[in-house]
């Protein structure tokens, strides 16, 4: 079944997109931007509670953690085989994601989400004033991973910490943050034709919300076109 692309503008009219690479502030702007206009809220992994609703079969990639064999497993996969892994995700998650935002958009509420849609399903859905790229230099990427305080990344950490070689898997980790946040990838996001913000560690979190405010016509007096 074929679905207008007016349409489905339509249904998400109301939904502003962030996308991009690691460290790049995406959470932090979506947080900012909902608490500021009132809007909900749509941070990483926000459609978990979803999960229920796949299965091995048709989402093979999302059902992973319920498949693999351990922790150890995940850390020490291949960089090709954690990149396809991520990619795989974020094609099997988009259509959670859209089913989540038409729910969340219930009654005209504005919505900001931290997203992992591709880029070429955002372009079907949405328009150039409604997503947002936020991109980090591929190195900041991979030389901060660990420093991120979220329980998340320390829990993988210790568990690379726990490995037979913990000096191993700890660098081909590095080789795999290095291959999904890889100068290609980088430029396939510079050159999405969407409005790109990078960051900038010498401009405050407001500044570059204002950058994003004004990109989505959310200044006051103003309307999304």
């Amino acid at each position: 079944m074929n679905i207008d692309d007016n349409i489905l503008r339509r249904l998400f009219e109301n939904v502003y997109f962030v996308t991009g690479t690691a460290y790049a502030g995406k959470s932090t702007m979506v947080r900012m931007l909902a608490e500021k206009h009132g809007g909900v809220w749509c941070g990483e992994n926000y459609i978990e509670k979803l999960f229920g609703l796949v299965d091995e079969k048709h989402q093979p990639n999302l059902c992973y953690f319920q498949t693999m064999s351990g922790w150890q497993e995940f850390v020490n996969r291949t960089p090709e085989q954690y990149a396809a892994w991520i990619e795989g995700c974020a094609v099997e998650g988009a259509a959670l994601e859209l089913v989540e935002l038409i729910r969340r958009t219930e009654g005209g509420r504005m919505v900001f989400v931290d997203t992992n849609i591709p880029l070429e399903a955002l372009r079907a859905i949405s328009d150039y004033r409604r997503v947002a790229v936020m991109l980090a230099d591929p190195d900041v990427s991979v030389s901060r991973f660990f420093e991120r305080p979220d329980a998340e990344k320390q829990f993988l950490y210790q568990r690379m910490l726990e490995s037979e070689d913990p000096e191993a898997t700890l660098a081909n980790y590095r080789a795999i943050l290095a291959r999904i946040n890889s100068p290609e990838n980088y430029r396939r996001y510079e050159d999405s034709g969407f409005f790109v913000v990078k960051r900038d560690d010498a401009r405050s979190p407001e500044a570059t919300l204002a950058i994003l405010e004004e990109h989505f016509c959310l200044q006051a007096g103003e309307e999304t076109p």
